[in-house]
């Protein structure tokens, strides 16, 4: 009675660590470990069920991989974290300078500096962030920004 415990919970195990990796082989791999618990709690023994994990695993490898990753595949790189609020329109909270400034983006508020040493924007003007550089948005003028 251990032996399709044993498989479900490893099953479970692998379908929710695929959530860390994203790549699709954990869940495939749980889902092999699922279909061997079933054969082990219908009576089959260690080595069938083991055989048949095997089996389920070669074939969702070969097939279903390939056919989730390249349906779920996208073009490019995303933009994640402070990548993408690069050509984010921001509004400058503190007169912003090259020697720094306050600007808002989005909700948050960020330690900004002018692009250009000459550059500066007053309070409630709109700027475009070109840089994120660690903390400090990077901005210039905003195009059709007040």
């Amino acid at each position: 009675m251990w032996l399709p415990v044993l498989w479900l919970v490893a099953g479970v195990v692998l379908v929710a660590a695929e959530a860390l990796s994203g790549d699709f082989v954990l869940v495939m791999l749980g889902v092999a470990a699922l279909g061997a618990g079933g054969a082990a709690a219908l009576g089959s023994g260690v080595g069938v069920s083991a055989a048949v994990f095997a089996g389920l695993a070669l074939v969702l490898l070969a097939a279903a991989r390939p056919a989730l990753k390249s349906r779920f595949q996208v073009e490019g790189e995303i933009a994640t974290n402070a990548q993408a609020l690069i050509g984010a329109r921001a509004v400058v909270e503190q007169p912003v300078t090259a020697g720094g400034g306050r600007v808002r983006i989005g909700g948050d508020v960020w330690s900004a500096r002018a692009e250009q040493e000459q550059d500066e924007f007053a309070t409630g003007s709109s700027v475009l962030v070109v840089q994120i550089d660690g903390a400090t948005a990077v901005v210039s003028e905003h195009p059709g920004g007040s």
